[in-house]
């Protein structure tokens, strides 16, 4: 299968880039023995298995439905779901692996063919900004232009109040949004079944590259499966944020950015 963007982090095709001149040993400083602890994140997606023993429970989940009558167009449902699909379950399994102690919650405004309206995906953005996540999962975007500026403009208030948005690229050749924001950490997949190694292009709009190809993934009613996409590569690098958040909760976006930078394999210290 072949996956848009994820050429950029070929290894004939990945050049060096100069991180921070952070303390040493990078990695140990930037994740060290953290956990997860204390950050919270949210997946929006098709919903979450919560009972899934790669899920092993969920902090909290809502459902994000239309409703004219609220002034923010939308309202969220809470209580348990499942997920129609099992992709959101994959999200969170992988999230899980790398943050144990992360508190996922699970945010559905997909349906049961893996889409979904704009409205929702963007008031998703909306409920996890008002209930003080730390960090949103999203392997998922939209390509229409009609959702260019609202995006844009919700992924600009997750900046400023200090909300890390993780966003998959296309899997397809074309533009699709949040994924192209500067505000957003946007990934794709690559090579490699390490889920602690990222790479970085110094190119963007896709920064990030994760592993994404041939993945163990958990899927709905207690399955796995081998997946491959952009998705999968997405919940490795939120899984990294939870850890560098657990570690260092004073972080803003850009200087987890930053960090993320100096962590990956293609990374190496500027010359002094």
């Amino acid at each position: 299968m072949t996956l848009e963007w994820s050429g950029d982090f070929s290894s004939d095709r990945l050049t060096t880039v100069y991180s921070l001149p952070l303390p040493q040993p990078v990695k140990e400083w930037a994740i060290g023995d953290a956990t997860g602890k204390g950050v919270k994140v949210a997946i929006i997606d098709s919903g979450i298995d919560k009972d899934h023993p790669r899920v092993g429970g969920i902090a909290g989940a809502v459902v994000i439905e239309a409703d004219e009558e609220s002034p923010d167009g939308f309202r969220a449902v809470e209580g348990d779901h499942e997920d129609l699909v099992g992709h959101g379950t994959a999200c969170a399994g992988i999230i899980r692996m790398l943050a144990p102690e992360a508190e996922i919650y699970s945010v559905r405004v997909l349906g049961a063919n893996l889409k979904g309206k704009g409205s929702l995906f963007l008031s998703g953005i909306t409920w996890a900004i008002d209930n003080g996540m730390n960090v949103v999962n999203m392997s998922l975007s939209s390509s229409s232009d009609r959702w260019y500026a609202p995006l844009h403009d919700v992924a600009d208030e997750a900046y400023f109040k200090k909300v890390v948005l993780v966003c998959a690229a296309n899997n397809m050749p074309g533009p699709t949004y949040p994924s192209e924001y500067a505000a957003v950490l946007s990934v794709a997949a690559r090579e490699g079944n390490d889920p602690f190694a990222i790479a970085y292009n110094p190119t963007p709009p896709v920064e990030f590259g994760a592993s994404g190809i041939d993945v163990d993934v958990a899927w709905a009613e207690g399955k796995t499966i081998t997946a491959t996409g952009n998705s999968f590569a997405t919940p490795h690098v939120t899984g990294l944020v939870a850890l560098i958040l657990s570690k260092h909760p004073e972080l803003s976006p850009f200087q987890v950015k930053a960090v993320l930078a100096a962590l990956a394999d293609n990374a190496q210290p500027a010359p002094s």
